[in-house]
């Protein structure tokens, strides 16, 4: 191995700042808050300077909408793997419920603390951009239980939208309940209402 080769390996084994200062917002800003995180705190825990932040961010209210885009396409790519084990419609609604459920699961470091979006919206301002982030990712949510749905329901146009209303409700308020509880299980039991539910359709 020449010098070079030596002096490049430890730069190309290094995380790119961005990547660094992301997780460690994820982490700090699910475990303590938004306005229990500093960014001092972040950039430390990235290993970073703090210059390497404003390079990368214009603010901490851009790190913050960075971080919970990152959290909605989490979400999403858990959804993704249970929809591809979806054999049919009713397993394709319910793949939504299991990916909440998964999420709850993860290994955070002090504990589940419920929807990292609802918590962080409850932070922030009534017009503040990253509330926008929050309502996109639950009527994402709700739209795609109501694409699920048109497959089951007999007459789709008119009882779809309302049905899948009703599955986000009983989603999103057993998510909150299972973030006080601190595990999954409020969420299974959601699931398995909406099992029943759309069992009788």
């Amino acid at each position: 191995m020449t010098a070079n080769q030596t002096a490049a390996a430890p730069r190309a084994s290094r995380r790119p700042a961005r990547e660094a200062l992301l997780e460690a917002a994820a982490r700090r800003f699910y475990a303590y808050g938004l306005t229990g995180t500093g960014i001092d705190t972040i950039t430390a825990e990235a290993g970073v300077a703090k210059k390497s932040l404003y390079n990368n961010f214009a603010s901490k209210a851009d790190l913050v909408t960075a971080y919970l885009y990152a959290r909605h396409e989490e979400w999403l790519g858990l959804y993704r793997v249970r929809l591809d084990k979806a054999a049919t419609p009713q397993d394709r609604v319910l793949a939504v419920f299991d990916a909440y459920a998964d999420h709850a699961d993860l290994a955070y470091e002090h504990g589940f603390r419920g929807c990292g979006l609802l918590n962080a919206a409850a932070e922030l301002p009534a017009g503040d951009p990253g509330r926008a982030v929050v309502r996109h990712h639950k009527e994402e949510v709700e739209a795609l239980l109501a694409e699920h749905l048109t497959e089951l329901l007999p007459d789709p146009a008119v009882k779809a939208a309302p049905l899948a209303m009703h599955l986000a409700f009983l989603l999103e308020g057993s998510m909150v309940r299972a973030g006080l509880e601190g595990d999954d299980h409020c969420v299974l039991e959601a699931r398995r209402i909406a099992a029943s539910l759309i069992g009788a359709l």
